[in-house]
């Protein structure tokens, strides 16, 4: 018994975590819309472009896309080419998700650490800056969200693979959080 209440402590603190993630960075999304429309209007009515506006966008773009994978995750929301697995049972799909997680998730998120890591750290050594004159000047920032994402995919990734064995286990897990709805 004490197994499984460490085990869904676990699992519910990880969830707790990306979801806290996830609903704080949807929040750009609408910074993200908001500013992409002055940006049109400034454009095509009063022929006024700002660069910084461009790449806030663009940064915000990034923060959403790579910050709210795990978030993503979680919700169980990543495309999946589905032929056979709806059809199998709930341990079948544990098993499925376990597998997937440890082989394809977890090498290609140290792959991707492991890859970009010398492509940050140069971005540190010199605080990267924009290449545009009135751009954003904290690119080596932008770069550093990578390895946030990889971070964060790898602590859900944790949160899964504890929560399929879960199942597999026959121990009853609180799944996930309930949808909300989206911003």
């Amino acid at each position: 018994m004490a197994f499984s209440t460490c085990l869904s402590k676990t699992i519910h603190t990880i969830d707790q975590f990306t979801n806290a993630i996830g609903h704080t960075v949807s929040w750009l999304n609408i910074a993200m819309v908001v500013l992409t429309c002055i940006t049109v209007v400034l454009r095509y009515l009063f022929n006024h472009s700002s660069i910084i506006a461009q790449e806030t966008i663009m940064y915000l773009h990034a923060t959403v896309f790579l910050i709210a994978s795990a978030y993503t995750l979680k919700l169980d929301e990543h495309v999946r080419v589905d032929i056979f697995y709806h059809k199998l049972s709930t341990k079948g799909k544990a098993t499925i998700n376990l597998l997937g997680t440890i082989f394809l998730l977890i090498p290609v998120m140290a792959f991707i650490g492991w890859s970009s890591w010398p492509y940050i750290t140069s971005s540190w050594s010199i605080f990267e800056t924009s290449q545009e004159a009135a751009g954003i000047p904290l690119v080596y920032l932008l770069k550093s969200l990578i390895i946030v994402m990889v971070a964060t995919m790898l602590l859900q990734a944790l949160s899964e693979i504890l929560r399929n064995i879960a199942t597999l286990a026959g121990i009853q897990v609180k799944h996930k959080f309930k949808r909300e709805g989206a911003l």
